[in-house]
């Protein structure tokens, strides 16, 4: 997977790049609709070793973040040994939660082949849903408060 990253408006974005393997297509050798769950995370990864969120950290601060809400708007197909971009964007809100957005396009052609967004609540170890927007999400939001400005 290549890497790249570029900021947006009021966005911060990554982007990778993955090879359409064997395993992630059907009968008919188009990637069957579940792999796009996986690209979306492996987009979301890439973003947290970036910019400093990865789940790991989130983790490490008490949390886990499980996606309570997504929406997939599937365009274009890709098929096996297509290469594809995964574009991850960063939506600014408050509170206990993550927004991200993301845009698959097709390297060949650049034919954009899925939109879709992800909700990430807060929840602790011991699984009760955070109200409050944690202390290093504030921290963290602060110190990425400049590179979703410029």
């Amino acid at each position: 997977m290549r890497h790249t990253e570029t900021t947006t408006g009021k966005r911060l974005k990554d982007s990778i790049e993955i090879k359409i393997r064997f395993s992630e297509v059907d009968s008919v050798k188009m990637a069957w609709h579940g792999s796009y769950v996986k690209y979306m995370e492996d987009g979301r990864e890439s973003f947290g070793r970036k910019y400093g969120l990865e789940y790991s950290r989130i983790f490490d601060n008490g949390y886990v973040a499980p996606i309570v809400d997504m929406h997939l708007q599937y365009k274009h197909t890709v098929t096996i040994d297509d290469e594809i971009i995964v574009e991850t964007s960063y939506i600014p809100s408050s509170g206990a939660k993550l927004l991200f957005e993301y845009d698959i396009y097709r390297k060949s052609d650049n034919v954009h082949v899925l939109h879709a967004t992800t909700i990430q609540l807060f929840m602790t170890k011991e699984g009760e849903f955070e109200i409050s927007e944690p202390e290093f999400l504030a921290q963290w939001r602060e110190k990425i408060k400049d590179l979703i400005s410029e």
